[in-house]
């Protein structure tokens, strides 16, 4: 169903990845130690949303869909493989263990006979094995995206996803004349943190869920945010975009809105995620005091989770957008600094045992680069930057994109200038940091 690529193949992804920019999605991993009855992997993942995935061995089956002979319809995607996994008899390490299982995945598919289109989608969170086969010390995990299909004519395609947006340019069409694996993870054996830096996060769940079912071998009650024997409408895409599209030449446009997904929700207590972004202020003279703003930006679980600057008196309430999980608060004090906020995410209203995170941010200026200039002919680096404090201009200092000093930029509003000679070469970024805490990195304009 989601077979590997042959070991040569997988050493060709990883190495081509290794030079791309992979944002992290997920927000942690069980650290172990790591047991026989989990085959020695990761007992669970957790998403930016709050939901915590067991690796998925459970055996019990879909009240929704009936099974048949030789086809149960669990709700773990359980593979069995003749000689190394028979799901019929009881899972045990080494002997009888799949080759790969998953914390989590979201498939579908579009098929479109008149216009030549069969697209397969796969995302995953995978559990499996460097050399196929179950062996001690050879376990690995990893984030995947699988993007299959066969198209009719040459042309740039389109694919956008819950994950992401990528474009393929096909000269060849044909069978498979898209086949792209994105895995992303896949290190030394028996570390799992990889896989958070992968393209999957937060989990896709249906939104009939959490569905319950029995587990046959223990008689407890099982929760899972999908029934993969089932295409059903998600939520949980960190762009809103709960469906695969497909746009090409001669006008195709065709979508899928309704996805497999597996995933068995944990009884482990963690606290809510929180990441902070940012927390800047700014202020500019008024007519009888200073005019003030100020920014704050975390990622924290959506509705009905909550976020909210505890700090504050009274509390200032954080607003989410567009169910993603990205929280804004503005508020119009003027900060005597130096200040640190005090932000607290509390998501038990959707998972009962998450209990509220609270973390702190500093309160910086805004900087921004407005020039980062070399002359070529002069032998001048130019670098004009402003602060959001107008009212108290901090000292603004500029340095290489390896630490190495440039110097002081002067004036004495809010803008700054400084301009220098720099030889033999001038440095790739320059960075431009305040004595306030706020700093801004561009690449410098290479001039004649």
């Amino acid at each position: 169903m989601h077979p590997l690529l042959s070991k040569t193949a997988t050493v060709l992804v990883v190495s081509a990845l290794a030079q791309g920019i992979a944002q992290a999605a997920l927000f942690a991993v069980d650290p172990g130690p790591y047991t026989p009855a989990n085959g020695g992997f990761a007992s669970w993942y957790q998403d930016t949303h709050g939901r915590t995935l067991d690796l998925c061995l459970s055996k019990a089956l879909s009240s929704r869909v009936p099974s048949t002979p030789g086809a149960p319809s669990y709700m773990c995607s359980l593979l069995p493989t003749p000689g190394v996994f028979d799901d019929t008899q009881p899972l045990v390490f080494p002997t009888n263990f799949p080759d790969e299982a998953f914390w989590f995945t979201g498939d579908t598919s579009i098929v479109d006979a008149a216009r030549g289109i069969n697209l397969t989608y796969v995302s995953a969170v995978e559990a499996a094995f460097a050399a196929g086969d179950p062996v001690e010390g050879d376990q690995i995990s990893f984030a995947r995206i699988r993007i299959r299909v066969d198209v009719p004519t040459a042309g740039t395609y389109v694919i956008t996803h819950p994950y992401g947006v990528d474009v393929f340019t096909v000269d060849t069409p044909g069978r498979r004349a898209i086949n792209m694996t994105r895995d992303i993870g896949i290190g030394t054996p028996q570390t799992y943190d990889g896989a958070l830096k992968g393209d999957i996060g937060p989990f896709l769940r249906s939104v009939n869920g959490p569905y319950t079912e029995t587990n046959p071998l223990t008689g407890a009650a099982e929760q899972f945010v999908g029934d993969p024997n089932l295409n059903e409408a998600v939520t949980g895409s960190p762009f809103n975009t709960n469906f695969v599209r497909i746009e090409g030449p001669g006008g195709i446009d065709l979508r899928s809105t309704t996805f497999a997904v597996s995933g068995k929700l944990s009884t482990v207590v963690r606290p809510t995620p929180l990441i902070t972004e940012r927390s800047t202020y700014s202020r500019k003279p008024g007519e009888s005091a200073p005019v003030a703003q100020q920014d704050v930006f975390v990622k924290a679980p959506p509705a009905p989770g909550t976020a909210a600057i505890t700090s504050s008196t009274p509390v200032v309430n954080m607003t989410e957008a567009d169910s993603t999980g990205s929280w804004y608060a503005q508020s119009a004090v003027n900060p005597t600094l130096p200040a640190v906020l005090q932000v607290t995410a509390d998501n038990h209203l959707a998972i009962a045992t998450s209990s509220p995170t609270t973390l702190p941010m500093t309160l910086t200026d805004l900087v921004v680069i407005q020039r980062a200039e070399y002359s070529l002919s002069s032998g001048q680096l130019t670098v004009v930057a402003t602060t959001s404090d107008e009212t108290s201009p901090p000292v603004l200092t500029a340095t290489s994109d390896t630490g190495a000093a440039i110097g002081a930029l002067g004036g004495d509003g809010a803008e700054k200038t400084l301009a220098t000679g720099i030889t033999p070469i001038p440095p790739a970024k320059v960075r431009v940091t305040s004595s306030n805490g706020g700093s801004d990195t561009e690449e410098v304009v290479i001039v004649q």
